[in-house]
């Protein structure tokens, strides 16, 4: 039975609200197929605004995937903004897709995609608004199942009772093998109901479903254990992990936004996956081992993207892109085809030690030479061994010397404040990285028209890392030392005017810690600050720091418990039943080197330090190089 569209409804709420072209869809590559004539339907959701949304590589890539599939729909939804959510509660208008207008409650899977944690209140918006009930055990068979992925959903706990599922890992295989799943049961008539469909998917072994856990608790909050509760569910669930990127050249149709978005620009992902080993990076180790996409493909992918979409800005994207062991060719390849037109190329932020002014002068080819941006991460040598970023000051002053001599005059250094073992000093040491650096340029180039931004986050210790034992600094200790870093920077007469900094105060990251490291006790806190208005938590405008502590204390949460105390080695941790392939003991092992200062090579190059992933997921590391150069294209 078709599903009408609520945008007759939507359109006369648009005249009333901000930015209203960004819920009204039809951007180009976006795909309306009919609803009857599907038998599976998603809609997928990135938790934040469509201009924070849209760009996402995840969502577009499984939103395409999905819509090659025959008898299945994919489309997309978006947190609607406060005044458009106070209007869609008054006049009865349901959460949304932005595709067709079709209502998110009629679909069968709501995908959620979660790459923070603070994206956890826009979620249970996003399904009061849809008429589902917040809580799984709620839900009646007409609900669609609630599946999070992401990097957040390495750890789901925090918000179990909400999800229906979770999926770890690459979601590329997962999302046709759960439509599959879906197919397979509403065609026999949905035997079972929810329950029997949930069972189905947890019994693969690939989709985590929290109500099949109980979870068991010390006399002192600490974990017990965590365990299936009924037969044929597994006692761990392991990530997914796709093993030839050639395989799956996604998005081939990259969506065009009709408003403004926070990156205007085509991404390719050269490669997935880090071994770099810095101790602080999640993604870097969740997402192991390294995969990289052959140049030929890269480059196919480039085109095709370029002719689908217009975009005249082409990122390629990883953890670290300079590390493609044929990034040269890559860059000289792409360079040369696309020279004297209007397309350029560009590459995130760039390790020091991966490189090289050739590399940036490619890149810089066809476009317009912007700053550099490099992330040292600590501010003296001893916190970069301690964080396992094995870049010196040698290092560093060597490269932006070179950058800055080539041409460039803006440089932004990224570092982190509140790191384990860290102290005053470190931070300090910023301010004197940032003064040589300058100093550096003003005598390579004679000039003083060189500049430096240092922007700092606040760090935040995450699962399935060697910092998931660490403790995490109290907002005092970081916005002190911020302070005498800024004094620092601002009393220098000398270096300070040409450096600029940008920071976040460590009341967010607080509560980032909360929701990165917490359990299903924090579920309650979730709830409380969603009840008390909270929405759009990732901006700072939004965010309200003392709202999240009122709704722990009304919750009985111990927010220090969670975040500013230090793990012991036994505890069992909420995230320790969901296998992200890393051996608990290598990374204890690391952690008890972080604290002694002691660094570990990057296993691209060097023989394996046994981290598990390998192993235990059956996989191994691909890179090249393959020998292949990219070839001008014809003409016609």
């Amino acid at each position: 039975m078709s599903v009408e569209s609520l945008f007759p409804r939507l359109e006369a709420l648009l005249p009333k609200v901000s930015k209203p072209i960004q819920y009204v869809g039809g951007e180009l590559n976006s795909t309306v197929k009919d609803w009857d004539e599907a038998t599976v339907r998603w809609a997928l959701m990135y938790p934040d605004a469509y201009e924070v949304g849209l760009p996402n590589q995840g969502v577009q890539i499984l939103y395409e995937i999905l819509n090659e599939l025959p008898e299945t729909l994919a489309e997309r939804t978006y947190a609607v903004w406060p005044d458009l959510e106070a209007l869609m509660r008054a006049e009865g208008v349901p959460q949304f897709t932005v595709d067709a207008h079709r209502p998110v409650r009629a679909f069968d899977v709501l995908g959620l995609s979660f790459s923070t944690e603070l994206g956890y209140t826009n979620m249970l918006t996003a399904l009061d608004l849809a008429g589902i009930p917040l809580l799984s055990a709620d839900r009646g068979d007409d609900d669609p199942i609630v599946l999070a992925g992401g990097h957040a959903a390495f750890n789901p706990e925090p918000i179990a009772d909400f999800l229906d599922a979770a999926v770890l890992g690459d979601g590329e295989q997962i999302a046709i093998a759960i439509t599959e799943v879906v197919r397979e049961w509403k065609a026999e008539g949905s035997p079972g109901g929810r329950d029997e469909l949930l069972m189905r998917l947890a019994e693969s072994g690939g989709v985590y479903v929290p109500r099949f856990y109980d979870v068991d608790y010390h006399a002192d909050g600490r974990i017990q254990r965590v365990a299936p509760n009924r037969s044929g569910v597994p006692w761990r669930v392991h990530k997914h992990t796709v093993m030839d990127l050639d395989e799956w050249p996604y998005p081939k149709k990259p969506l065009v936004p009709l408003a403004e978005t926070v990156h205007e620009r085509f991404s390719v992902e050269i490669f997935r996956g880090c071994t770099r080993g810095c101790r602080f990076c999640q993604a870097g180790m969740i997402t192991r081992p390294v995969r990289e996409r052959s140049i030929t493909t890269i480059g196919d992918m480039v085109e095709a993207g370029v002719k689908a979409s217009g975009f005249n800005e082409v990122g390629l994207l990883s953890l670290s892109s300079a590390d493609h062991s044929e990034i040269g060719e890559v860059a000289k390849g792409l360079a040369d085809r696309y020279e004297g037109t209007n397309t350029s190329l560009s590459l995130p932020s760039t390790r020091v030690d991966a490189f090289n002014i050739d590399l940036a002068n490619e890149f810089s080819r066809n476009g317009r030479r912007s700053g550099l941006t490099f992330a040292p991460e600590g501010g003296s040598e001893r916190m970069r061994k301690v964080i396992n970023k094995m870049v010196t000051e040698e290092d560093l002053i060597r490269t932006v010397t070179t950058a800055y001599t080539q041409g460039w005059r803006q440089v932004k250094l990224y570092f982190m404040c509140g790191l384990p073992t860290e102290e005053d000093a470190d931070v300090l040491g910023i301010a004197d990285l940032a003064r040589k650096v300058i100093q550096a340029g003003r005598e390579a180039t004679g000039s003083r028209d060189v500049r430096c931004t240092v922007s700092i986050g606040g760090f935040v210790p995450k699962p399935h890392t060697p910092f998931q034992w660490a403790a995490q600094a109290d907002h005092e200790t970081v916005d002190r030392r911020l302070k005498a870093l800024k004094d620092a920077l601002r009393g220098d007469k000398e270096y300070g005017r040409a450096i600029g900094m940008r920071y976040h105060d460590g009341k967010p990251s607080i509560v980032e810690g909360l929701l990165s490291r917490g359990d299903r006790r924090v579920g309650a806190v979730i709830r409380a600050v969603w009840e008390d208005g909270g929405r759009f938590d990732g901006w700072s405008e939004h965010f309200s720091y003392q709202r999240w502590m009122d709704a722990a204390d009304k919750a009985g949460v111990d927010v220090g418990w969670y975040t500013t105390r230090e793990r012991e080695e036994n505890e069992v941790l909420p995230w320790d039943h969901l296998d992200a392939g890393l051996d608990r003991e290598w990374l204890w092992q690391d952690w008890q080197d972080a604290v002694n200062d002691v660094e570990v090579e990057d296993c691209r190059w060097t023989p394996c330090y046994d981290c598990g992933v390998c192993p235990t997921m059956g996989t191994e590391i691909q890179i090249g190089p393959t020998g292949k150069k990219l070839l001008p294209l014809t003409v016609v």
